[in-house]
């Protein structure tokens, strides 16, 4: 089994990008699940999303505690939440971010991967200048590092699940792909 952890703020899209990747998972053929857990219900306050992915039937019903990869939306959360609680050694942590954030180097035992998605999301338009909506951007990173789904399971899932803008984020998706990139 395959556990992934999103860190967001409320509004950002990251319970929206954990449901589109589970279904894209599950066009591929595996098995899902996915939900949210909220603190302070509120725009802008830390949340996190899970996502489960196996081959098999998916019994556990707990949130994710010792996720395999991460997910960060909004890069200013590695200052004030431990993103890696958990985490397993050598997962990916995905950052919403460019190679030049000093916080980058502070995941020792982690593989780091970087997609500038806000700059993507305000190039395609999604969300709003104040607010870029993210999360199908990561999603096409995602895809590329892991190697699944097939990119165009995620294409597919956007088209099918996305509440607005579904070419624009298909674009944003396929731009991040290309673009992701290891720090090293």
């Amino acid at each position: 089994m395959l556990e992934i952890r999103f860190h967001g703020r409320g509004g950002q899209g990251a319970v929206v990008a954990s449901i589109l990747m589970s279904k894209a998972f599950f066009q591929a053929g595996y098995y899902v699940q996915s939900f949210p857990f909220f603190g302070i219900e509120r725009r802008g306050a830390p949340i996190e999303a899970y996502l489960r992915i196996s081959h098999s039937k998916i019994f556990i019903r707990t949130n994710v505690y010792t996720p395999d990869h991460i997910i960060v939306l909004d890069n200013t959360l590695l200052g004030s939440i431990d993103i890696t609680r958990g985490l397993k050694p050598g997962g990916i942590i995905l950052i919403n971010a460019t190679k030049d954030l000093k916080e980058l180097s502070q995941f020792p035992g982690y593989r780091i991967a970087v997609v500038d998605a806000t700059q993507i999301a305000l190039r395609n338009h999604i969300g709003s200048r104040t607010n870029p909506i993210v999360n199908t951007s990561l999603m096409g990173a995602m895809s590329k590092i892991l190697e699944i789904p097939p990119m165009d399971a995620v294409e597919k899932a956007i088209m099918e699940e996305a509440p607005a803008k579904q070419h624009e984020n298909v674009k944003a998706a396929r731009e991040a792909f290309d673009a992701v990139e290891f720090y090293e």
